[in-house]
Formats: structure tokens, C-alpha cells, sequence
């Protein structure tokens, strides 16, 4: 533990002057936030297709059990809320600018922050759990037409992805996507010292 306070006081006492301008680093930070707003764009985007496309399984196929239309429309449920999540989330972002309202800009970003978080961990599993419930409907019917060792395998290629996206990947894109949040919020603030003290 001493070893570890030497070389953490020998760290801060070794500063690094970075000679960055404050137009450099304010271009950055709004290529940044711009790559933030087009991903997030793209989300919402990909979640209404997908909305678009589940929807449609009702104009293209004739369902006879009610299961099966619980199921879709528990699926559509889950994407909505979603979808709707994700745009609460991108309306923190899009409506401030950061070179005219810095402070509120600065706040904003701090919201969007806590509502990725709560979007990866409370809101997830609300969507994974109404993705999962819909799904176990949707199979009732559907599965009824395929062989019994194909159903196992549909079955188990479709909870094995779930199970992948909501660990590994879920785990991975929190992670470095709180990283990038972080590190923007953090050189925003540097900035806005910057700007007070010219």
C-alpha cells in the first residue's frame, strides 16, 4: 500500500503541461459530441425499423393462435419503450449547444449520462425481459411447424444470443461508452474553465 502512495504522489507531482488550444480542444469535443448524436440517431433509427418490421408480420401472415399476437405485440411494447427511452436520451443532447449555452450544455450532458446508465442497467432488462416473454409466445405457434430438433436448436439460438448481448456485449458497449462520456464531460468542463478565465 506504501509502494502504491509513493508512486501515486511521485505521479501527481509529475504533471505534464498539455499544450492543447482551447479552439483544438473545443473542435474535439464537438466532433465528439456530433459522433454521440449521429450513433444515437442511428439507434433510434434501427430500433424503428425493427419496430417497423415485427408490426409487419401481421400483413404478411395469417396468425391463428392469440399467443402469437401477445407475443408480437409484447415485442412491439418492448421497442417502443425503447425507442422512446432513446430519443428522451438524444433530446438531451440535441438541443443544447455547447458555444452558447455552456453551463446548461455542461448539465445536459451529466443527464444524458445518468440516462445511459439507467437505460443499460434498469431499462435493459425491462426490454430483454419483454423481448423474452414475447418471443416465448411468438414460439408457441411458430414452433409447432418445424421438426423437434430444430425447435430445441431455434430455441437455443435464440436465448444463447440473448444471453451474449445482455453479458459480454451489453458489459462491453456500457463500458466504453461511460468512458467516452466521461471523457467528454471532463475536457467540457476544462473548457469552460478555460473560456471563465479569459
Amino acid at each position: 500500500m506504501q509502494e502504491f502512495d509513493h508512486i501515486q504522489s511521485l505521479w501527481q507531482a509529475h504533471t505534464v503541461e498539455v499544450k492543447i488550444s482551447s479552439d483544438e480542444m473545443l473542435k474535439q469535443a464537438k466532433k465528439e459530441v456530433s459522433a454521440i448524436r449521429s450513433k444515437s440517431i442511428l439507434n433510434i433509427a434501427g430500433m424503428a425499423i425493427s419496430f417497423v418490421a415485427v408490426a409487419s408480420l401481421w400483413l404478411f401472415f395469417d396468425f391463428s393462435s392469440w399467443t402469437t399476437h401477445a407475443g408480437i405485440t409484447l415485442f412491439l411494447l418492448a421497442i417502443a419503450i425503447s425507442v422512446f427511452m432513446l430519443y428522451r436520451s438524444h433530446r438531451l443532447l440535441a438541443d443544447n449547444d455547447f458555444t452558447t449555452h455552456p453551463n446548461e450544455f455542461l448539465v445536459s450532458l451529466k443527464l444524458y449520462q445518468i440516462s445511459r446508465f439507467n437505460l443499460y442497467n434498469k431499462m435493459y432488462w425491462v426490454y430483454a425481459i419483454g423481448l423474452s416473454l414475447g418471443i416465448v409466445l411468438y414460439f408457441f405457434e411458430i414452433l409447432a411447424y418445424f421438426d423437434s430438433w430444430l425447435q430445441y436448436l431455434i430455441i437455443f439460438l435464440t436465448f444463447g444470443w440473448m444471453i451474449f448481448c445482455s453479458t459480454l456485449v451489453r458489459r462491453a458497449v456500457m463500458k466504453k461508452e461511460k468512458e467516452r462520456i466521461a471523457l467528454l464531460i471532463e475536457k467540457f468542463e476544462r473548457l469552460r474553465e478555460q473560456f471563465s478565465s479569459h
